[in-house]
């Protein structure tokens, strides 16, 4: 059997989950389990390939305290590099003990929200220790103490060489149900190799250089094919429906284009050209790639301001009129 810890504290001497893990450890080892110990302080650049240690874990102890407020942010990064690089099959087959200490308040919030984001992630739970510790000492020289966390640590192994099997949680079905987090479509060795690169800073900064120098690259060649006097102005024209009694000025701001796009209506009549107006009823901040999604008919102008990626400010009724005069 294998277990691993992995401490998201800051190593302080006077740390009571220190003291903890150190005690739950030297149980495990006294039953022969084979213990493992990231101190995630030490691998602040390298915890994106964490997950990758899960693989041959029976179980694992995530171990945090509260210093100030929730399970700190060593952890945190470990959490989302599990959720985003880690094996999710493998990870659904880990039993994991929360051990969470507080010198402050909150303790068990902390506990709670390592259990539930690892039930989330799929994997299975232990029942685990959290504490109020103002002294080290006082917990060190409890001999009460001191046998709860050795229980604590022989339950677990119970738990993890017997299999224990545990009824199914409400925030899996709630996630199945609800979740809207775009998800990989990468293999296990995929995401592995991608977290490798996340953690290389260098090569992180290479990307963000490339991506760059490639976006100057084509936003040159859409100048070049699409002159700014004649973007999207005949795609406007051409899908214009005349609505009986509507009057309004809007200002189209594309993010990509320093001119805004001036779409004036006035009943049957329409003037569409890249200048400036003193006022606009309707004032638009939109996305090239956006707006080419509405006239490819990939997207409506509602569509796109209800998702958050145009924002208008006006009068809401004339935006509301773009889809009806606007058919693409």
């Amino acid at each position: 059997m294998k277990i691993n810890i992995y401490y998201g504290g800051r190593g302080l001497m006077d740390d009571p989950t220190l003291y903890v893990i150190n005690k739950m450890q030297e149980v495990l080892e006294e039953l022969r389990v084979t213990v493992v110990r990231f101190n995630l302080f030490e691998m602040k650049n390298s915890i994106a390939t964490l997950p990758q240690t899960l693989k041959d874990a029976d179980g694992i102890i995530l171990a945090s305290t509260v210093e100030w407020h929730g399970i700190g942010g060593y952890m945190h990064q470990f959490l989302d590099a599990c959720w985003l690089y880690g094996d999710k099959e493998k990870i659904s087959q880990i039993y994991m003990c929360p051990v969470v200490m507080s010198t402050t308040y909150g303790e068990r919030e902390g506990k709670l929200d390592l259990s539930v984001a690892w039930e989330i992630l799929g994997g299975l739970p232990c029942s685990g220790v959290c504490g109020y510790i103002a002294d080290t000492v006082n917990l060190e020289m409890n001999k009460e103490y001191t046998m709860i966390i050795e229980k604590k640590a022989e339950n677990m192994y119970r738990t993890v060489n017997q299999k224990t099997a545990s009824l199914p949680a409400s925030n899996q079905a709630i996630k199945q149900m609800i979740s809207v987090t775009k998800t990989n479509d990468l293999t296990p060795q995929e995401s592995e190799q991608l977290s490798q690169y996340v953690s290389d800073e260098s090569y992180v900064q290479r990307q963000k250089e490339d991506i760059q120098e490639l976006t100057s690259l084509f936003k040159g060649m859409l100048e070049q094919q699409e002159p700014e006097e004649a973007a999207y102005i005949e795609d406007l024209k051409a899908h214009f429906k005349p609505e009986q009694g509507i009057r309004a000025v809007y200002r189209f701001r594309i993010d990509e284009r320093e001119t805004p796009l001036i779409v004036e209506v006035d009943g049957p009549r329409l003037n569409c050209y890249y200048g400036n107006v003193q006022k606009a009823d309707v004032d638009i901040r939109i996305g090239s790639i956006t707006l080419t999604d509405i006239t490819l008919s990939r997207m409506t102008f509602q569509r796109a301001f209800m998702g958050g990626s145009m924002k208008a400010k006006g009068d809401f009724k004339l935006l509301r009129a773009l889809d009806q005069i606007f058919v693409f």
